[in-house]
């Protein structure tokens, strides 16, 4: 695949990574809004017998869930800027740049957004598996976290879509870190492309005007500083 073609994916993956992180946080922020503020990542539940009610009985701390929810936004931040600066200097310059410096800068803010985004996957899984359990074991006739969806909860608590709007956003986490797997797959491949082609250009095959493949010397620029002397005949 051509280097543009490449670079056309990149720009879609990032696009993808932009959707991925505001469905994490808005998901996260919708649970958070109808539980009362509360982080539900790792709460537990108890079962009100006499008035068939489901009720909180402890949640994690807000922080929790504003971290999950600041990783994503931070990720599709990024990702939306980058696009628009390659789509910018596609469509305003004509051309697209890749210097390597900033292919460098990209592997590192992909590494960095895979560990963040490893860690914010994990937190997800775990937190709403220990919800899940708690809800199964403590809500009676429920063999399934998502069947409490359907229960009646103590107002003004809204658990009407918990269990899928968690599983949405641990999704869009997970989607979004195999995204920038390929993303860094892509940029490690378009380094490779670029430190080849500048071998290629070297040498007899460089830019016209220029030896040894370097276009600030011409040939004039070496020719001795006095004339070489007439060979004897």
């Amino acid at each position: 695949m051509a280097l543009t073609g490449l670079l056309l994916l990149e720009l879609g993956l990032y696009a993808s990574c932009f959707v991925c992180g505001i469905v994490t946080a808005a998901s996260i922020t919708i649970v958070q809004g109808n539980f009362g503020g509360r982080c539900m990542l790792y709460g537990l539940v108890y079962y009100n017998g006499s008035a068939s009610l489901i009720d909180i009985q402890s949640s994690s701390s807000s922080s929790l869930c504003y971290f999950v929810s600041a990783i994503s936004v931070m990720v599709a931040v990024v990702c939306f800027s980058l696009s628009l600066y390659w789509l910018y200097s596609f469509c305003i310059d004509g051309e697209v740049r890749r210097e390597r410096m900033w292919m460098n800068m990209i592997v590192i803010v992909c590494g960095a957004f895979l560990f963040f985004l490893l860690i914010t996957g994990c937190m997800l899984k775990i937190g709403r598996d220990s919800l899940c359990n708690s809800v199964i074991t403590t809500v009676p006739n429920i063999t399934r976290c998502e069947e409490a969806q359907t229960r009646q909860w103590v107002s003004p608590l809204k658990g009407g879509r918990f269990y899928s709007s968690l599983y949405k956003a641990e999704t869009a986490v997970w989607v979004n870190f195999f995204f920038w797997l390929i993303i860094g797959g892509l940029v490690f491949i378009q380094r490779r492309q670029s430190s080849g082609s500048k071998v290629i250009a070297g040498g007899f095959g460089g830019p016209a005007g220029g030896l040894f493949g370097d276009p600030g010397v011409t040939a004039a620029e070496t020719e001795p500083f006095f004339n070489r002397p007439a060979r004897p005949q």
